[in-house]
C-alpha cells in the first residue's frame, strides 16, 4: 500500500506553508508500508524556537483554510520539535539541532521520498 493522493496533496500544502514561513530542508517520506498509523511524515527545520512556532502556525492556518485540523499537537511548549498529527500525515517541525540529533531521515531512508514542489504555486487540496 502507498500513501493516498489526498495525504500527498495535503502534505504538499503543508510543505508550501512551512516554506512560506522560512522553514528549511523540507522532506517527506511515504511511511505507509512500515507504519499502519499514517501515510506520510513531513519533516521541516527551523533555526530557532520562535521560527518553529511560526512554521507550525503557518501550517495549521493553511490546512484550516481547506477544512483540515490536526487531531493532536505535541511539543509546542518548548518549540524545539513540534508534531502535528493529521492522521493521514504527520508534520514534524524541528529546531535544526533536534533534526541533526534525531536524524529522522536516517530512520526512514528506506521509505520512498515524496517530491514536494515547494517552489511551485500552492497545490489545491479538497476539504474533508
Amino acid at each position: 500500500m502507498t500513501a493516498t493522493d489526498h495525504a500527498i496533496r495535503l502534505t504538499r500544502l503543508a510543505a508550501k506553508a512551512a516554506s512560506d514561513k522560512l522553514g528549511s530542508d523540507p522532506v517527506a517520506f511515504d511511511v505507509s508500508v512500515p507504519l499502519a498509523i499514517t501515510d506520510v511524515f513531513l519533516i521541516v527545520s527551523a533555526g530557532n524556537e520562535r521560527q518553529v512556532g511560526a512554521i507550525v502556525d503557518g501550517v495549521e492556518e493553511a490546512l484550516l483554510k481547506v477544512g483540515v485540523k490536526p487531531t493532536r499537537r505535541e511539543g509546542d511548549r518548548e518549540n524545539r520539535w513540534v508534531l502535528l498529527d493529521y492522521l493521514d500525515f504527520v508534520v514534524h517541525v524541528q529546531h535544526t539541532e533536534e533534526r541533526t540529533l534525531y536524524n529522522l531521515e536516517r530512520l526512514w531512508k528506506d521509505c520512498p521520498q515524496i517530491p514536494l514542489h515547494v517552489d511551485a504555486p500552492a497545490p489545491e487540496a479538497e476539504a474533508e
